[in-house]
């Protein structure tokens, strides 16, 4: 059973100086449920030495692992899952390689590629960007801002659980929730925080409150 309330996705260059090993163990100590190894700016083994220290540190947490974009990677690292975007794998592909207890998730941003991903076999979605955000410089303009009317839209779509994604904060995660999403994904609000612990447990909050 996969906890959707926190979704840590790491990027070293948004962590304050601070390792991700780092920024993971105390954010597990916060409660998040789900931590995506993203790293795009980092090479294949690179991600895969660091992924090693995130498997052992999620799974002795009992906390969902999975690995953005790189099928490969979550293979070699016994990762529960891969998250693709529109220019990785398709999903029944990493389907056939991962087999069928891995746990796929898809970066979507309408109700037609939402219904999509759904229907090739996702079995969650990254909804976004919902808020204008900083952290992502590889997002068309026009996945910029889709708002929350856009989440309860793709809520009333599809049947498959998804996050929030995309400038979501403390502050505006409760109306997040309150459209339909079952969780909240972060970057920055957590990396960045001077205690990620707090930030993640705030977070938490945020998300109880929008239920």
């Amino acid at each position: 059973m996969v906890d959707w309330d926190v979704y840590l996705v790491t990027q070293a260059s948004l962590s304050a100086g601070r390792t991700t090993d780092e920024i993971v163990a105390d954010a597990i100590d916060g409660g998040i449920g789900v931590v995506q190894l993203r790293e795009k700016d980092q090479t294949a083994r690179e991600r895969y030495k660091l992924g090693q220290e995130l498997r052992e540190l999620t799974r002795e947490a009992g906390v969902t692992f999975v690995v953005n974009d790189r099928v490969d990677i979550a293979q070699a690292l016994d990762a529960d899952g891969v998250h693709l975007g529109d220019d990785d794998l398709p999903v029944p592909v990493a389907r056939e390689l991962l087999g069928d207890d891995a746990l796929i998730g898809r970066s979507v941003s309408t109700v037609e590629d939402a219904e999509a991903a759904a229907a090739a076999g996702a079995d969650y979605l990254g909804v976004g960007a919902v808020f204008a955000t900083g952290s992502k410089d590889d997002i068309d303009d026009d996945e910029y801002a889709v708002g929350t009317d856009r989440v309860a839209a793709i809520a009333e779509a599809v049947d498959i659980p998804f996050v929030g994604i995309g400038g979501i904060t403390a502050q505006n995660a409760t109306e997040v929730i309150s459209a339909g999403a079952d969780g909240v994904a972060v970057i920055t609000a957590i990396t960045q925080a001077e205690d990620p612990a707090a930030a993640a447990d705030t977070l938490h909050s945020a998300v109880k409150q929008g239920r």
